[in-house]
Protein backbone atom coordinates (compact mmCIF):
# COMPACT_ATOMS: atom_id res chain seq x y z
CA UNK A 1 0.00 0.00 0.00
CA UNK A 2 3.12 2.76 0.88
CA UNK A 3 4.48 1.86 -2.41
CA UNK A 4 1.32 2.72 -4.30
CA UNK A 5 0.56 5.81 -2.53
CA UNK A 6 4.17 6.84 -3.46
CA UNK A 7 3.47 6.44 -6.67
CA UNK A 8 0.32 8.47 -6.77
CA UNK A 9 1.73 11.28 -5.02
CA UNK A 10 4.74 11.42 -7.31
CA UNK A 11 2.57 11.10 -9.84
CA UNK A 12 0.51 14.24 -8.88
CA UNK A 13 3.43 16.54 -8.19
CA UNK A 14 4.32 15.51 -11.36
CA UNK A 15 1.11 17.01 -12.60
CA UNK A 16 1.81 20.37 -11.17
CA UNK A 17 5.83 20.31 -12.44
CA UNK A 18 4.45 19.50 -16.03
CA UNK A 19 1.64 22.38 -16.08
CA UNK A 20 3.65 24.96 -14.95
CA UNK A 21 6.71 24.31 -17.53
CA UNK A 22 3.91 24.17 -19.91
CA UNK A 23 2.58 27.36 -19.11
CA UNK A 24 5.51 29.40 -17.74
CA UNK A 25 7.07 29.32 -21.00
CA UNK A 26 3.91 30.17 -22.89
CA UNK A 27 3.86 26.87 -24.58
CA UNK A 28 -0.10 26.35 -24.29
CA UNK A 29 -2.53 28.35 -23.22
CA UNK A 30 -4.00 27.01 -19.64
CA UNK A 31 -7.82 26.07 -20.79
CA UNK A 32 -6.38 23.92 -24.01
CA UNK A 33 -4.04 21.95 -21.51
CA UNK A 34 -7.20 21.22 -19.42
CA UNK A 35 -8.75 20.05 -22.82
CA UNK A 36 -6.09 17.77 -23.81
CA UNK A 37 -4.93 16.91 -20.35
CA UNK A 38 -8.76 15.22 -20.17
CA UNK A 39 -8.79 13.99 -23.13
CA UNK A 40 -5.53 12.05 -23.20
CA UNK A 41 -6.90 10.66 -19.84
CA UNK A 42 -9.71 9.48 -20.84
CA UNK A 43 -8.46 7.82 -23.99
CA UNK A 44 -5.76 5.95 -21.72
CA UNK A 45 -8.56 4.78 -19.31
CA UNK A 46 -10.67 3.65 -22.49
CA UNK A 47 -7.80 1.39 -23.66
CA UNK A 48 -6.95 0.12 -20.02
CA UNK A 49 -10.45 -1.01 -20.08
CA UNK A 50 -10.65 -3.05 -22.95
CA UNK A 51 -8.08 -5.39 -21.82
CA UNK A 52 -9.16 -8.38 -20.62
CA UNK A 53 -7.61 -8.24 -17.31
CA UNK A 54 -9.82 -5.41 -16.28
CA UNK A 55 -12.72 -5.92 -18.80
CA UNK A 56 -15.48 -3.89 -16.77
CA UNK A 57 -18.14 -1.08 -17.99
CA UNK A 58 -17.43 2.49 -17.56
CA UNK A 59 -19.06 3.87 -14.56
CA UNK A 60 -20.76 7.51 -15.58
CA UNK A 61 -20.98 9.33 -12.81
CA UNK A 62 -22.10 13.28 -13.85
CA UNK A 63 -21.07 14.56 -10.59
CA UNK A 64 -17.48 13.05 -10.05
CA UNK A 65 -17.14 14.24 -13.64
CA UNK A 66 -17.95 17.93 -12.80
CA UNK A 67 -15.73 17.98 -9.86
CA UNK A 68 -12.84 16.42 -11.95
CA UNK A 69 -13.29 19.46 -14.63
CA UNK A 70 -13.51 21.91 -11.83
CA UNK A 71 -10.29 20.43 -10.50
CA UNK A 72 -8.39 20.21 -13.82
CA UNK A 73 -9.56 24.15 -15.04
CA UNK A 74 -9.13 25.64 -11.74
CA UNK A 75 -5.75 24.09 -11.67
CA UNK A 76 -4.23 24.93 -14.65
CA UNK A 77 -5.61 28.55 -14.94
CA UNK A 78 -4.35 29.39 -11.36
CA UNK A 79 -0.74 28.36 -12.23
CA UNK A 80 -0.57 30.87 -14.94
CA UNK A 81 0.89 33.38 -12.30
CA UNK A 82 1.81 31.00 -9.55
CA UNK A 83 4.65 28.70 -8.58
CA UNK A 84 5.32 25.35 -8.60
CA UNK A 85 5.54 24.52 -4.83
CA UNK A 86 3.02 27.60 -3.44
CA UNK A 87 0.32 26.44 -6.34
CA UNK A 88 0.97 22.38 -5.07
CA UNK A 89 0.46 24.41 -1.27
CA UNK A 90 -2.65 26.06 -1.68
CA UNK A 91 -3.71 22.92 -3.72
CA UNK A 92 -3.58 20.45 -1.45
CA UNK A 93 -3.62 22.67 1.97
CA UNK A 94 -7.35 23.26 0.93
CA UNK A 95 -7.85 19.60 -0.09
CA UNK A 96 -6.62 18.62 3.53
CA UNK A 97 -8.74 20.93 5.38
CA UNK A 98 -12.14 19.89 3.16
CA UNK A 99 -11.25 16.13 3.74
CA UNK A 100 -10.64 16.18 7.24
CA UNK A 101 -13.91 18.64 7.99
CA UNK A 102 -15.57 15.94 5.99
CA UNK A 103 -14.41 13.08 8.02
CA UNK A 104 -15.21 14.70 11.01
CA UNK A 105 -18.77 15.72 10.01
CA UNK A 106 -18.89 12.14 9.23
CA UNK A 107 -18.34 10.96 12.89
CA UNK A 108 -14.38 9.90 12.05
CA UNK A 109 -12.95 10.01 15.22
CA UNK A 110 -9.60 11.34 15.59
CA UNK A 111 -6.97 9.89 17.97
CA UNK A 112 -3.97 11.50 20.02
CA UNK A 113 -1.62 10.50 17.19
CA UNK A 114 -3.48 10.99 14.23
CA UNK A 115 -4.24 14.44 15.49
CA UNK A 116 -0.57 15.76 16.06
CA UNK A 117 0.26 13.70 12.35
CA UNK A 118 -1.96 16.20 10.82
CA UNK A 119 -0.92 19.18 13.08
CA UNK A 120 3.01 18.13 12.01
CA UNK A 121 2.13 17.70 8.42
CA UNK A 122 0.46 21.21 8.66
CA UNK A 123 3.37 22.84 10.55
CA UNK A 124 5.60 21.56 8.15
CA UNK A 125 3.59 23.41 5.06
CA UNK A 126 2.88 26.37 6.69
CA UNK A 127 6.85 26.68 7.22
CA UNK A 128 7.04 25.86 3.50
CA UNK A 129 4.62 29.38 3.13
CA UNK A 130 6.78 31.34 5.70
CA UNK A 131 7.72 35.15 4.07
CA UNK A 132 10.90 34.85 2.35
CA UNK A 133 9.40 35.00 -1.60
CA UNK A 134 6.12 37.63 -2.59
CA UNK A 135 3.03 35.96 -1.34
CA UNK A 136 0.81 34.73 -4.21
CA UNK A 137 -1.74 37.55 -5.97
CA UNK A 138 -5.11 36.70 -4.51
CA UNK A 139 -7.06 36.24 -7.59
CA UNK A 140 -4.89 32.87 -8.87
CA UNK A 141 -4.35 32.12 -5.11
CA UNK A 142 -8.53 31.60 -4.85
CA UNK A 143 -8.19 29.91 -8.34
CA UNK A 144 -6.03 27.29 -7.01
CA UNK A 145 -8.35 26.70 -3.80
CA UNK A 146 -11.19 26.35 -5.95
CA UNK A 147 -9.41 23.41 -7.42
CA UNK A 148 -8.39 21.46 -4.08
CA UNK A 149 -12.21 22.26 -3.09
CA UNK A 150 -12.85 20.05 -6.76
CA UNK A 151 -10.30 17.69 -6.20
CA UNK A 152 -11.03 17.23 -2.00
CA UNK A 153 -14.73 16.18 -3.48
CA UNK A 154 -13.56 14.22 -6.37
CA UNK A 155 -11.35 11.94 -3.81
CA UNK A 156 -14.02 12.19 -1.05
CA UNK A 157 -16.41 10.43 -4.08
CA UNK A 158 -14.32 8.01 -4.94
CA UNK A 159 -14.69 5.91 -1.73
CA UNK A 160 -17.75 4.96 -3.07
CA UNK A 161 -16.86 3.47 -6.66
CA UNK A 162 -17.59 0.12 -7.68
CA UNK A 163 -14.39 -0.20 -9.75
CA UNK A 164 -11.55 2.71 -9.96
CA UNK A 165 -10.40 2.67 -13.26
CA UNK A 166 -14.15 2.23 -14.92
CA UNK A 167 -15.33 5.16 -12.88
CA UNK A 168 -12.79 7.16 -13.48
CA UNK A 169 -12.67 6.72 -17.08
CA UNK A 170 -16.17 7.83 -17.45
CA UNK A 171 -14.91 10.81 -15.19
CA UNK A 172 -12.66 11.88 -17.56
CA UNK A 173 -14.86 11.28 -20.81
CA UNK A 174 -17.65 12.95 -19.56
CA UNK A 175 -15.12 16.33 -18.26
CA UNK A 176 -13.82 16.86 -21.79
CA UNK A 177 -16.58 17.88 -23.40
CA UNK A 178 -16.56 20.76 -20.17
CA UNK A 179 -13.34 21.16 -20.70
CA UNK A 180 -13.64 21.62 -24.68
CA UNK A 181 -16.93 23.85 -24.92
CA UNK A 182 -14.79 26.48 -22.21
CA UNK A 183 -12.46 26.98 -24.33
CA UNK A 184 -13.81 26.82 -27.52
CA UNK A 185 -16.20 30.02 -26.27
CA UNK A 186 -14.10 31.82 -23.27
CA UNK A 187 -10.89 31.21 -24.61
CA UNK A 188 -9.50 34.30 -27.04
CA UNK A 189 -6.58 33.42 -26.88
CA UNK A 190 -5.87 29.75 -28.21
CA UNK A 191 -2.44 28.31 -28.65
CA UNK A 192 -0.21 25.37 -28.25
CA UNK A 193 3.09 24.27 -29.59
CA UNK A 194 4.50 21.16 -29.98
CA UNK A 195 5.95 21.25 -26.35
CA UNK A 196 2.69 22.11 -25.17
CA UNK A 197 0.78 19.81 -26.26
CA UNK A 198 3.17 17.06 -25.61
CA UNK A 199 3.20 18.07 -21.89
CA UNK A 200 -0.30 17.87 -21.43
CA UNK A 201 -0.82 14.58 -23.48
CA UNK A 202 1.84 13.48 -20.95
CA UNK A 203 0.26 15.11 -17.63
CA UNK A 204 -3.54 13.42 -19.04
CA UNK A 205 -2.46 10.08 -19.77
CA UNK A 206 0.50 9.40 -17.79
CA UNK A 207 0.04 11.52 -14.53
CA UNK A 208 -3.17 12.11 -14.42
CA UNK A 209 -5.39 9.12 -16.15
CA UNK A 210 -3.50 6.04 -14.52
CA UNK A 211 -2.78 7.92 -11.53
CA UNK A 212 -6.16 8.74 -10.64
CA UNK A 213 -7.33 5.21 -11.05
CA UNK A 214 -4.85 3.45 -8.73
CA UNK A 215 -5.56 6.46 -6.19
CA UNK A 216 -9.45 5.79 -6.56
CA UNK A 217 -8.28 2.28 -5.33
CA UNK A 218 -6.15 3.69 -2.57
CA UNK A 219 -9.06 6.08 -1.32
CA UNK A 220 -11.20 3.51 -0.02
CA UNK A 221 -8.93 1.80 2.19
CA UNK A 222 -8.00 5.42 4.23
CA UNK A 223 -9.69 7.62 6.32
CA UNK A 224 -10.45 10.97 5.20
CA UNK A 225 -7.82 12.54 7.22
CA UNK A 226 -5.26 10.07 6.28
CA UNK A 227 -5.90 10.44 2.58
CA UNK A 228 -5.71 14.30 3.17
CA UNK A 229 -2.69 14.40 4.98
CA UNK A 230 -0.64 12.23 2.95
CA UNK A 231 -1.66 14.34 -0.23
CA UNK A 232 0.38 17.06 1.64
CA UNK A 233 3.41 15.79 0.42
CA UNK A 234 2.91 16.97 -2.84
CA UNK A 235 3.90 20.58 -2.43
CA UNK A 236 7.06 19.20 -0.90
CA UNK A 237 7.77 16.93 -3.84
CA UNK A 238 6.31 19.50 -6.23
CA UNK A 239 8.96 21.92 -5.14
CA UNK A 240 12.09 19.66 -5.26
CA UNK A 241 10.80 19.52 -8.98
CA UNK A 242 10.47 22.77 -9.03
CA UNK A 243 15.05 22.74 -8.03
CA UNK A 244 15.06 19.95 -10.74
CA UNK A 245 13.65 20.94 -13.76
CA UNK A 246 12.71 24.81 -13.73
CA UNK A 247 15.28 26.31 -11.31
CA UNK A 248 14.40 27.42 -8.39
CA UNK A 249 16.56 27.09 -5.25
CA UNK A 250 16.72 24.38 -2.62
CA UNK A 251 16.48 26.32 0.46
CA UNK A 252 16.87 25.12 4.33
CA UNK A 253 13.35 25.84 4.80
CA UNK A 254 12.43 23.75 2.17
CA UNK A 255 14.31 20.67 3.58
CA UNK A 256 12.52 21.21 6.60
CA UNK A 257 9.84 21.64 5.33
CA UNK A 258 9.93 17.87 3.35
CA UNK A 259 10.91 16.35 6.66
CA UNK A 260 8.16 17.64 8.30
CA UNK A 261 5.51 17.12 6.09
CA UNK A 262 6.42 13.58 5.90
CA UNK A 263 7.34 12.91 9.37
CA UNK A 264 3.55 13.73 10.08
CA UNK A 265 2.23 11.43 7.71
CA UNK A 266 4.07 8.82 8.44
CA UNK A 267 2.19 9.23 12.17
CA UNK A 268 -0.76 9.84 10.73
CA UNK A 269 -0.57 6.17 8.06
CA UNK A 270 0.22 4.82 11.63
CA UNK A 271 -2.21 5.89 14.08
CA UNK A 272 -4.56 4.32 11.27
CA UNK A 273 -2.80 0.82 11.34
CA UNK A 274 -3.08 0.97 15.49
CA UNK A 275 -6.96 1.45 15.05
CA UNK A 276 -7.42 -1.54 12.55
CA UNK A 277 -5.44 -3.93 14.41
CA UNK A 278 -7.47 -2.74 17.67
CA UNK A 279 -10.60 -3.35 15.62
CA UNK A 280 -9.61 -6.31 13.97
CA UNK A 281 -8.28 -7.84 17.42
CA UNK A 282 -10.82 -9.79 19.45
Amino acid sequence: MTSKITLAMFAFAANSILCRIALKDVHIDPLTFSSLRLLSGAIVLFVLLQKPFLNRRIEWKVKNALMLAVYAIAFSIAYVHLGTAEGALLLFGTVQLVMTGWGIYRGEKLTWLKSAGIALAAVGICWLLLPGANSPAYVPAATMMLAGVGWAAYSIAGKSVHNATAATAGSFILAFPVALLLSLTLNPAVHADTHGVLLALISGGMTSGAAYALWYAIVPTLTSSTASTVQLSVPCISALGGVAFLGEHLTLQLVVSTVTVIAGITMTIYADKQVRGKVASP
